[in-house]
């Protein structure tokens, strides 16, 4: 190797292994990394909390959204990313922040970032975007700069409504979202929500709410939850 190659390969950043990467085919990995997320231990929650904590330093407004953000509101679901709602401006503020700091972006150019530390990927996603596809639809992720934001343990969630709005828009849209539909419907049965919360939600997701709500409450594995 030459001088320059080896001060090339010196300088380049290690390469950072994906935390879901033995996701797949191992078994005693998977039981053993959901045993300590259901606790709210491991690294999924880790990266959180220190991102958390990070954002706030800088005052740059986040919401976290997807499967975290059901944990925070009750409702346990293994995951192995975190989904953030931000700005355009504070996406570009977090790359600033972060980049080089104990994350790096998934490749060059990339929205996203990967916690170097352990691997744990974190997803921005736009305010304003649409939820599942890009078809015209009023469900957009929200603004966490104006929006209201539920706070648990230091950590800015969406509100438990917008939540749900989010999912059911996803799984309505999308069909390689189906899952988003599956998470209401099991929110549903282990929280109890009311029937009647769907009176909240907004209309072009009411009529869905309710669909699996009734589906829910016929089923007669119900009362297992």
């Amino acid at each position: 190797m030459t001088k320059t190659k080896k001060r090339a390969a010196d300088a380049a950043p290690a390469a950072v292994v994906p935390y879901e990467a033995p996701r797949f085919g191992h078994a005693s990995w998977n039981v053993a990394e959901s045993s300590l997320f259901l606790d709210d231990r491991g690294p999924v929650w880790d990266t959180l909390r220190r991102l958390a904590k990070e954002l706030k330093q800088a005052d740059i407004p986040y919401a976290v959204i997807g499967a975290m953000a059901l944990n925070a509101h009750g409702y346990k679901r293994v995951t192995t990313d975190i989904d953030l709602v931000v700005t355009a401006e504070a996406r570009r503020l977090i790359h600033e922040l972060l980049d080089g700091r104990g994350y790096r972006p998934l490749f060059a150019g990339s929205r996203n970032l990967r916690d170097t530390s352990n691997g744990v990927k974190i997803d921005l996603l736009l305010a304003g975007d649409r939820a599942g596809t890009d078809d015209p639809k009023p469900i957009v992720f929200p603004d966490p700069s104006v929006d209201p934001v539920f706070v648990s343990d230091d950590v800015r969630y969406v509100t438990f409504e917008k939540l749900i709005e989010l999912k059911l828009a996803s799984g309505m849209s999308n069909p390689g979202r189906i899952k988003d539909l599956g998470d209401v419907q099991s929110v549903i049965g282990a929280l109890r929500v009311p029937r009647d919360f769907g009176d909240k939600l907004h209309p072009w997701v009411r009529a869905k709410w309710f669909e699996l709500w009734d589906a829910w409450d016929v089923d007669p594995r119900k009362d297992q939850y």
